[in-house]
């Protein structure tokens, strides 16, 4: 049996990141136009590129490669009536809901897709990738990397874990998913 090697990418930072709110469908803060292209060497041998569906993955993307396939399995949470909203204006407004939110998975107050509903499209997205050898890469969000770690990690941490912009997070499967630390993480730690 070929392993699968997956590559998680977050997108770039955006202004909803620094200003703490929840995401819309958002450009990358940096000029990305001046960038594309300027990742392209990264990865030794082609992978297959797949990225979200929103404008901050697809041009994170871009920043690697030209040949993107958009993944609708790898959009970032439906955040429902809390796009673009504030979380510091929700602990505000709504502390019960924001509360409830954070405490249960299974809780959606701002009527989009849950936590439990993102860690099941992930997983089932992950189960698909299981039959494919090679390498992938998936240029995507915080909230999809998380869930993407808790099934791999087969824990209950999904809000202790924080997912950096333009940050890696490599998976491998061979009869089972593991998370690999990069090279360059582990040679950044040694200086």
């Amino acid at each position: 049996m070929q392993a699968t090697r997956l590559t998680l990418i977050c997108h770039a930072r955006t202004v909803a990141q620094k200003l703490g709110r929840f995401p819309t469908n958002e450009p990358v803060e940096i000029k990305w136009q001046s960038a594309e292209g300027s990742r392209a060497a990264f990865f030794k041998k082609a992978p297959r590129f797949l990225c979200g569906p929103e404008l901050r993955t697809r041009q994170t993307a871009e920043f690697y490669a030209n040949d993107v396939e958009v993944a609708e399995a790898l959009r970032d949470c439906d955040f429902g009536r809390w796009s673009g909203a504030q979380i510091d204006d929700l602990q505000q407004s709504e502390p019960e809901a924001l509360e409830a939110w954070l405490a249960d998975p299974a809780c959606a107050p701002h009527g989009g897709e849950s936590v439990a509903q993102l860690l099941e499209r992930v997983a089932a997205w992950l189960t698909t990738l299981e039959a494919t050898a090679g390498h992938v890469v998936a240029f995507t969000h915080p909230f999809v990397i998380r869930a993407a770690l808790t099934h791999v990690l087969n824990c209950s941490a999904f809000n202790q874990i924080d997912v950096e912009p333009l940050s890696s997070t490599e998976l491998r499967y061979n009869g089972r998913w593991r998370l690999r630390l990069p090279e360059t993480v582990i040679e950044d730690a040694k200086r």
